[in-house]
Order: structure tokens, then sequence, then C-alpha cells
């Protein structure tokens, strides 16, 4: 089963709904954990950086944004870990994914439509495409 799951989490609505998925595999399993990688995108941090009083202040913010997924996590009594990466979403989630030994990642899907999705690159489709382990995509 599914001791050691890889949750990529952003603070949506998306990760949320991927969250309550990551919960309901890790409380199948005693002792199960859960590690949860926030990215900040680079551009986005840079902008935050910019724009921010102080850098208590912004971590605050960031782990603000978790609050929601931390709850359920609490309420769940699941075992939980979060950690903060900076870089480009997909290949950073799939560089840790691959680097350590994680039995699933379960990430949310934004709902791009295929035109989208193909222009674009959806992240969940990177890590899927990438990552060494099995990969959840939550809609």
């Amino acid at each position: 089963m599914y001791q050691n799951i890889l949750l990529a989490a952003d603070g949506s609505l998306h990760a949320e709904r991927a969250a309550d998925q990551a919960i309901r595999l890790a409380s199948l399993v005693d002792q199960s954990v859960v590690k949860i990688i926030y990215v900040l995108d680079f551009d986005k941090a840079k902008n935050e950086v910019l724009h921010s009083e102080s850098h208590t202040k912004l971590e605050m913010e960031r782990r603000k944004r978790l609050s929601a997924i931390e709850s359920k996590f609490k309420q769940a009594s699941v075992s939980y870990q979060i950690t903060m990466k900076h870089g480009e979403p997909g290949p950073t989630i799939v560089s840790y994914a691959n680097d350590h030994d994680f039995d699933i990642v379960i990430i949310g899907s934004r709902g791009l439509n295929t035109l989208q999705e193909m222009v674009l690159g959806s992240v969940s489709h990177k890590v899927a495409k990438r990552a060494n382990c099995p990969v959840l995509i939550v809609k």
C-alpha cells in the first residue's frame, strides 16, 4: 500500500480535493506520512518578495495558503510535513518525487481544456509523465 505519499499543493480548491484523497489513502495504512510540497514559482515569488513588508510576513502569507489543507490533515489525525521549494512547479515536483522514495504522488488537476493543455502543458501532466512512481491526478 501507499505509506510514503507526496501531495503537491498550492492552496487551490484543486489541491484541497487532492488533499482529501491523500488523507483517504494515508488513513488506510498505519504510520503513513504525507509530505506536502508547495512550489513557489520563480515569477510569482519574485513579485511577492517585491511587494512584501517583511520576510516573516511573506512566510506567514505563504503558510496561510495551505491552512485549509493543514486543517484537513489535523482533523483527520494524519501525519504530514510541509516542504516549500522554489522553482518551476512541474519540474520541481518531479525532481523532489524522484529524489525521494515516494509510493505515490497526488496532485490536483486544474481543469485546462484540451487546447490549453496542448499549448501550455499542465503541471499535473508533466508530473505524471516524468515521475518514477504512480501519480494520482484528482479532478
